[in-house]
């Protein structure tokens, strides 16, 4: 309903103000509107909006500019004329105005705008208030404070050059470890080759004028755009260009015009009014406010916008984005006019904006920026492919580019003329704006008849055809006139105005004046804040896991006893306490990668500083990080028994504290540095394990090696880990757990506590004593660590504001065509053609070749499709939502017939797209009611793999070439009864049939380097017409397209259709030059009912007759679009006041029953092949080897991902390896040893991850388009991709071992190198298991689980230490069988050799040697008696072999076979519970239901990863 509401308001929007008309001469084609010479009084005025008398536009004229000589005069009325082109507002909006006007609040704004309440047509209680003229003078105080004169643009001799490579090549994991080989291709070393893009460009642009850039794709129109705001990442201007802004070179003023790519920039999670009322608050005229607050003015002026563009009922709505649901695109996009239009900026540029909006949404795009530039007096510069008449006659110029040439620059109003004069044909029924893209298209342009000779040709031929016509001549004077006005204006300008500029810190990023620092901070503060607010269900969510994660270390070290048995279990409650709040901040990186192309627009709008905002940022997480800190500390601290005084709480409190915040700034600053995410993660992650390692508990300071020394200096959480250990020791004795020798009577010094730190003689123990020690800690160190803390705090914001204020990176994607190595067309070759066009990546047209000649014969199939009839009867569909039942579809019937294409359509997408899964047997939830008959066969269970059916998206695997993605789909989806040589000839027909041979060996690739939107959508179609399909099925394949590629695309269709293809797409709003392609069309209304069923007829004169003969008339604005128009008469009334499917169901309804009953009559069933009823058309064991095949391709060509496993995991083995480089035979040496092992565990999660991105994508791939094709089967999908994934974890284990083994065991016998490597290996293949598991679920799964297993694997926390509830978690724990194995192998009958401070020394009884007073305690006693025949200080060591260490952990020797039997028994449960999953997603059903649930569990997780 949302839809059709929005459809409406866009309807009334577009439609003229009473009284405007067009003051230049037009033709009858040309239907544009201007201001009639008539007043209107204001009670003719329906909405109070009176239109002002010329004398009172013409006395406003001098406002736009100063007019000071005779030329200027003539600009100004000029730029009267443009002004007057008017574009209404929205009825409603307009009633709301005025309305608004009569307030107390219009009367303060009024005050502030210098509006005289004398004058009648500013008076809003007098009969003669004009509404427009106050809305001028509001949006003129907006404007006051900017640079008046740079509101006009002239470029003249402008030559723009590409400076990227015109191709890419694919690179594979050899190509990264040879790279080095090839020194001048891997630094780009080579010499360069600049590309021209645009020839010689000229042009004008003043003050409140509109300039739409029309062209085809790679015709250079987002390379204009870019040029004229200072965009050139990959881009170059040659020295004869020159841009000015009135006389001002840009390069003295740069980023004046504000550029505005494809996609919108905004905080997603601030609502519409926060979002405008934040532009209107920064843009606050401090000097005029009087009786206003800054807040009072910034909401009262956002609301007077809002209603201006129409926007006034999206106020309290997220403004959203692809992620976050908020407010409409169109919506979104008019909100982007309305904060320019805020910030007060002369000049914008708006690369593609209607790019994916309807028609009606184009308009009120275009609508909006009208008004801003009539109110405003701003300029605007859009480039588009496509737009349709009305949106075309809202703009004053235009600039028409042919294969980078200007072929046309001039009045919008007379570019048909100019073109039809140059002896090109118009169609009625064509727009402007398709008519002037079409006559740079040779497959689309003709000549009138008699001038086919005389037309020019080649893109020279037509730019020198413009460049002597009479329009370019005037062109040069209007340029010439402006120039001198320019210079003029620059003479009078007083010389401190240009001062002042480089006074201005950090100049670049913005031409216009930022405010105050002060008004900065604390706009961006209150911003931050709000953003928080409106995100606080993350919050919510971050703050529920940290209380999770903390019952769980809480509850395992649960009342801790505070004697000498539990300094282990202190220390490492400590490091999880340290550990936790230094990584909380992780997810930190997303959020601040995913604002960074905001800030950057902001700055650019001269809002605020970027460092400002990354303050205020960090101002408005102190609160969360406040609560995550307090939680971690409560429940930890007082569940694990630590010190419980307020002095030691509040000091591990402030300590922790800070920590976060100065993790928070340095991950911070890793995303501010890196470009992309993926670098973040990466620079993130390699943090994690140093410091982990070197915090202080894991390897104490007196045993880190010199080369790794440096670590725990520069490690933040090393100075607050010794903080909050000395705070717990300090000044405390602990109770002796076990005394040395235990005999029941001691007394003197004949006794020791067998702990590190114990003094002879005393049943306790120093705590002061044990950390000095164990770890060289002292509690004199407390608060200058805390200095040093505070230290890295200024250090890593200041180096987070820099990068934040200094670094950017382009957000301008160019298209660029990606081959693989050796099969680039000749064309693309490195410096083999220089005409390569930067935006397109594709080949142009050279200049003086005649591009008619490039025009393909049809290619036609030489296997005839099969002719198949598809009929429905009486289909219905109906659905539960949570507002109740709805019934989508309601007694729909119809046919598509072989050679012709049926059109779906209606208004909402849902309806059309669901008729069309419903025939197509795709949908998995409702219940579908009727007949659906193919050949008069009831649709059979394998009718998915027999039609071809195109997604809306095209999806495609990034790593295969279009060839190879083609034949895929032949091989498995072509009966057997085909040979693979008459396969592969099919699709070399397809690929010539889809006009794609030069692009054949293209990958498909991602958006911005691979294949183009269009060649992705004509891979798509290839991919089902490889199949030999009975039907295809298209689902809006002309969406995103402009329309040239609409056209080919159709195109496409058309010859299918004619080969005898039965050909059924739905589409929303075709042009007539699609129409053309269609035979009929079935359209339906909201209700899901049939409006019309029919032939479209020559030029849709069938359809537009149906509706004629019912009451509708044809308005001016949509005689050329009868898509436009089936739109407009569901909103439209007819004679009886009927609605149109009633109207359908007694007018035709029966018809068509009738003729169903003929199709049946007259068509055979045909019978079936016998492999029809196979669920696939191969099998299973020929489909394992092709999508084996696949997958080894995919993981070949993907050599970041490849590599970087293997570079990352070996890394991180020798890191682990020589951060515990022979730890010895001591106890530490031994406890080291397990902690090496567990540091092993650690790499389990990022394993996990890195298997997952390509595992994803093959399931996303399979999930969304092959599984419901019938492809091949999803058990054969899990097969291969488990071996391929063995192929390359096994080598990877084998160096891991190799690198970790030798650093921490040395050389041991080959049966323990053995026992050890295939342990490793097992780990490794574990997580193919694992990853398999998770990926239908959650990322935030492996991280639980595998922190579970961690904790509870009896190294952290030994078994006999636990809780007896959790001990069950000790024995499912994978890692507890992991560490007990290759532990007990690694020490297994090591002697122990105590160090000094392992120790127990103590002096036996006068006259006994120490062997005779210990001799009953060493008969029972695990350890060794060092010196027996001393007399005193006696040394005793706790052990004499590793065994017994590893007992208390019950890790035994003699079970490591046992432990890696039960490890396989976890890869056997993973591979079980992986198959069943994928068994219930995909085969019985239960996918929806299942998917449902589990996401709803953790739908709050995946947004706060997003």
């Amino acid at each position: 309903m949302n839809g059709i509401r929005e459809a409406g308001v866009s309807e009334i929007a577009v439609k003229e103000e009473p009284g405007l008309t067009h003051a230049e001469s037009t033709s009858s084609s040309e239907v544009v509107s201007t201001i009639k010479k008539e007043s209107i009084s204001h009670e003719e005025s329906s909405h109070g909006r009176n239109v002002a008398e010329d004398e009172a536009l013409v006395s406003k004229a001098p406002s736009l500019s100063t007019i000071s000589s005779p030329v200027e005069s003539e600009n100004a009325e000029k730029t009267l004329v443009s002004t007057a082109r008017r574009a209404s507002l929205n009825p409603n909006e307009a009633s709301y105005l005025a309305q608004f006007a009569t307030t107390e609040d219009a009367s303060r704004l009024s005050s502030l705008a210098n509006i005289s309440l004398s004058e009648p047509l500013l008076n809003p209680g007098g009969k003669d208030f004009d509404l427009y003229r106050w809305l001028r003078k509001l949006m003129y105080m907006l404007n006051q404070d900017r640079i008046q004169e740079t509101a006009a643009i002239r470029f003249h001799s402008l030559n723009v050059l590409g400076t990227r490579f015109s191709l890419r090549r694919q690179h594979t994991v050899l190509d990264v470890f040879s790279s080095l080989l090839r020194p001048r291709e891997t630094f780009n070393l080579g010499p360069k080759f600049p590309k021209q893009i645009i020839w010689n460009l000229n042009g004008i642009l003043n003050s409140g004028e509109l300039l739409l850039v029309l062209g085809r794709p790679g015709s250079g129109c987002s390379t204009v755009a870019r040029a004229l705001c200072g965009e050139l990442s990959g881009l170059k201007l040659d020295h004869e260009s020159v841009i000015q802004y009135s006389g001002i070179p840009h390069h003295a003023i740069p980023k004046v015009m504000l550029y505005n790519p494809k996609v919108d920039r905004h905080f997603p999670h601030l609502t519409v009014g926060q979002t405008l009322e934040f532009a209107a608050s920064v843009r606050t005229p401090e000097e005029r406010l009087q009786a206003v607050t800054r807040p009072e003015y910034a909401k009262l002026i956002t609301k007077v916008v809002m209603a201006v563009f129409g926007l006034s009922h999206t106020y309290s709505t997220k403004i959203g984005s692809e992620s976050v649901r908020g407010v409409s695109e169109g919506d979104r996009k008019r909100a982007n006019i309305a904060e320019i239009a805020l910030s007060g900026a002369a000049l914008a540029a708006w690369d593609k904006p209607t790019r994916g909006l309807d028609s009606a949404e184009a308009t009120r795009f275009a609508q909006s920026l009208r008004l801003a530039a009539d109110l405003g007096s701003s300029t605007h510069v859009v480039t588009a492919y496509q737009a349709n008449q009305a949106t075309y006659d809202l703009f004053d110029r235009t600039l028409l580019l042919y294969e980078g040439r200007q072929i046309y620059y001039g009045s919008a109003a007379k570019a048909r003329g100019f073109f039809e004069r140059q002896g090109w044909y118009c169609p009625p029924e064509l727009g402007t704006a398709d008519f002037l893209t079409s006559v740079t298209d040779a497959a689309e342009r003709q000549p009138r008849q008699g001038m086919e000779n005389k037309v020019p040709r080649t893109p020279d031929e037509f730019a020198a055809y413009w460049r002597q016509s009479a329009e370019y001549q005037e062109l040069q004077r209007e340029m010439g006139d402006s120039q001198q006005v320019a210079v003029s204006s620059n003479e009078e300008r007083p010389e401190p105005k240009q001062e002042k500029p480089p006074k201005r810190p950090f100049y670049a990023w913005s031409n216009r004046a930022y405010p105050s620092i002060s008004t900065q901070i604390t706009m961006t503060t209150k911003r931050a804040f709000q953003r928080a607010w409106n995100e606080r269900a993350s919050a919510i969510y971050k703050l529920v896991v940290n209380f999770i994660l903390a019952l769980l270390i809480g509850s395992m070290f649960y009342n801790t006893p505070a004697t000498t048995s539990s300094f282990f279990s202190k220390g490492a409650v400590l490091l999880y306490i340290v550990l936790l709040n230094s990584f909380m901040s992780l997810t930190e990186i997303s959020s601040q990668h995913s604002q960074r192309p905001v800030v950057e627009k902001h700055a650019s709008f001269g809002f605020y500083h970027p460092m400002v905002e990354s303050a205020a940022v960090i101002l408005s997480d102190i609160p969360t990080k406040f609560l995550l800190v307090l939680i971690n500390n409560i429940v930890i601290y007082l569940m694990s028994n630590l010190r419980r005084e307020p002095s030691q709480f509040f000091i591990c409190l402030i300590f922790n504290f800070v920590l976060i915040i100065v993790t928070s700034a340095a991950f911070r600053s890793t995303a501010a540095v890196a470009k992309t995410l993926a670098q973040a993660m990466a620079l993130a992650g390699g943090l994690v394990l140093p410091v982990i390692i070197y915090t202080g508990f894991i390897i104490p300071v007196p045993r880190i090696h010199k080369w790794f020394d440096f670590i725990h200096d520069v490690n933040p959480a090393y100075y607050a880990y010794e903080a909050l250990v000395a705070n717990e020791f300090h000044g405390r004795e602990f109770g002796c757990s076990e005394l040395v020798p235990s005999y029941p009577i001691l007394g003197g010094n004949t006794f020791i506590c067998s702990a590190v730190g114990a003094v002879a003689g005393r049943r306790t123990v120093s705590g002061d004593k044990y950390i000095w020690a164990t770890y060289k800690y002292t509690y004199d160190h407390v608060w200058r660590n805390f200095g040093i803390l505070i230290a890295f705090l200024v250090g890593w914001m200041i180096v987070y504001f820099a990068a934040t204020q200094f670094i950017s990176y382009s957000n301008v994607i160019v298209e660029t065509p990606l081959f693989r190595r050796g099969n680039e067309p000749a064309f693309l070759k490195h410096g083999a053609d220089q005409n390569v066009d930067e935006e397109a990546g594709r080949p142009s047209v050279s200049a003086n070749q005649d591009t008619t000649s490039s025009v393909r014969e049809d290619v036609f199939l030489s296997n005839t499709p099969q002719r198949e009839t598809l009929t429905w009867r009486d289909v219905a569909y109906d659905i539960d939502t949570s507002g109740g039942h709805r019934r989508v579809l309601d007694q729909v019937s119809g046919w598509a017939k072989p050679g012709t294409i049926t059109a779906l359509m209606s208004i909402n997408s849902v309806e059309r797209t669901t008729l069309l899964k419903v025939l197509a047997q795709r949908t998995t939830v409702g219940t579908v009611s009727g007949e659906i008959f193919l050949n008069n066969w009831s649709l059979s269970s394998t009718l998915q793999r027999k039609v071809g059916y195109v997604q809306q998206q095209d999806l495609h695997l990034e790593t295969a070439t279009v060839r190879e993605t083609i034949q895929f789909s032949a091989m498995l989806r072509q009966p057997g009864s085909f040979s693979k040589a008459e396969k592969y000839a099919h699709v070399e027909e397809i690929i010539k049939m889809l006009d794609m041979e030069d692009y054949a060996e293209a990958v498909v690739g991602v958006v911005g380097e691979g294949l183009t939107t269009k060649q992705r959508k004509l891979l798509s179609i290839g991919v089902e017409v490889a199949a030999r399909p009975k039907l295809l099925l298209l689902d809006e394949p002309s969406s995103g397209l402009d329309v040239q590629s609409s056209y080919a695309i159709y195109h496409v269709l058309r010859k299918l259709a004619d080969a005898g293809q039965t050909v059924l797409c739905t589409v929303h709003q075709p042009s007539m030059t699609i129409f053309k392609q269609i035979d009929q069309v079935l359209f339906l209304s909201n209700e899901g009912k049939t409006v019309y069923f029919g032939p479209v007829g020559e030029n849709a004169r069938t359809l537009l007759d149906y509706f004629g003969s019912h009451g509708t008339h044809r308005t001016g604005r949509n005689d050329g679009d009868p898509g436009e128009y089936m739109l407009e008469i569901l909103h439209a009334s007819n004679k009886r006041s009927e609605s149109w499917s009633d109207i359908w169901t007694r007018s035709s309804a029966a018809a068509i029953q009738d003729e169903l009953v003929r199709i049946h009559a007259h068509t055979e069933a045909q019978d079936d092949h016998p492999d029809d009823h196979q669920e696939y058309a191969t099998s299973e064991f020929l489909q394992f080897f092709i999508v084996l095949r696949r997958i080894i391709q995919q993981y070949w060509r993907s050599p970041l991902y490849t590599a970087s496993r293997i570079v990352l995991n070996i890394c991180a083995a020798l890191f682990i390896g020589f951060s515990f480089y022979k730890p010895g035979s001591s106890i530490r040496g031994l406890q080291e040893t397990i902690f090496s092992a567990f540091m092993l565990c650690t790499l389990y999660a990022p394993l996990v991850y890195q298997i997952t991105p390509l595992l994803t994508t093959n399931r996303t791939l399979y999930e969304t388009r092959e599984r419901l094709s019938k492809i091949y089967s999803g058990f054969v999908l899990l097969l291969a991709t488990i071996l391929v994934e063995l192929l390359y974890q096994t080598p990877l284990s084998i160096c891991v071992w190799a690198s970790y083994s030798y650093a921490v065991s040395d050389v041991q016998s080959s049966p323990r190198q053995g026992l050890t490597l295939i342990f490793i290996l097992q780990l490794f293949i574990s997580t193919i298991s694992f990853a398999l598991i998770i990926i239908p679920t959650s990322t935030l799964l492996p991280a639980l689980l595998t922190f579970l297993s961690l904790t509870f694997n009896g190294v952290m926390q030994p078994p006999h230490a636990l809780p007896g509830f959790w001990m069950f978690m000790y024995r499912v724990s994978p890692f507890t069988y992991f560490v007990s194995g290759i532990t007990a192998t690694q020490l297994h009958n090591r002697p122990v050799n105590c160090s000094d401070t392992e120790r127990s020394i103590f002096n036996p009884p006068l006259g006994l040697f120490c062997g005779e007073y210990l001799y009953e305690f060493l008969e029972t006693a695990p350890g060794t008696l060092l010196n027996p025949f001393a007399t005193r200080n006696c040394e005793y060591c706790p052990f004499s072999v590793a065994d017994q260490f590893l007992a208390q952990r019950e890790y035994r020797w003699d079970q490591r076979w046992m432990a890696f039997g039960v490890g396989w028994l976890y890869v056997g449960f993973n591979l079980g519970v992986a198959v069943l999953v994928y068994y219930l997603f995909w085969r019985r059903g239960w996918r929806g239901r299942l998917s449902d649930w589990v996401k709803g569990l953790v739908r709050k997780s995946v947004n706060v990863d997003v």
